[in-house]
């Protein structure tokens, strides 16, 4: 059950990060082991936050594997919450909270846990997820100083 939290401190204001992070159909240009990523659908709610049901495909030589998450972006809450709906995982869930810290300034805190279906998925790619999630933040730290700009 590999589990992975961090939080850093970054350049940039909170609703640029979270803006970095809900264009979803950009991460195969920058996400580690991401390959691809398609929206199925997006919904706008009524209470503000809008879901996405995305599909994503991740891989790293001849391993390729997809699953499909349902995104709650939360503008108000500046928060991102990512549940697992198919594919190769037992579960998985993962949280973005983009915190404002001054002038041109947040903190972005990513948390993720999951579990591989199987065993040898988990023994195949585990150790690469582990090490791209470790690099999740900074991936997204480095797209936004692109985008943005460095202070």
């Amino acid at each position: 059950m590999p589990r992975f939290r961090t939080t850093r401190r970054v350049q940039h204001s909170a609703a640029d990060m979270f803006a970095l992070v809900a264009d979803m159909d950009s991460y195969p240009q920058f996400v580690p082991l991401c390959t691809g990523l398609r929206i199925r659908r997006r919904e706008q709610r009524e209470d503000g936050t809008e879901v996405a049901m995305a599909e994503m495909e991740v891989g790293y030589r001849a391993i390729r594997e997809c699953f499909t998450t349902r995104v709650t972006l939360d503008r108000a809450k500046n928060e991102i919450f990512v549940e697992y709906v198919d594919g190769p995982f037992r579960y998985l869930k993962n949280r973005w909270r983009f915190v404002d810290g001054g002038e041109r300034t947040s903190s972005v805190e990513f948390f993720i846990d999951y579990e591989f279906r199987s065993r040898t998925l988990g023994m195949l790619m585990g150790a690469m997820f582990d090490k791209a999630f470790h690099k999740f933040s900074e991936a997204f730290e480095q797209r936004a100083d692109k985008i943005y700009g460095r202070v």
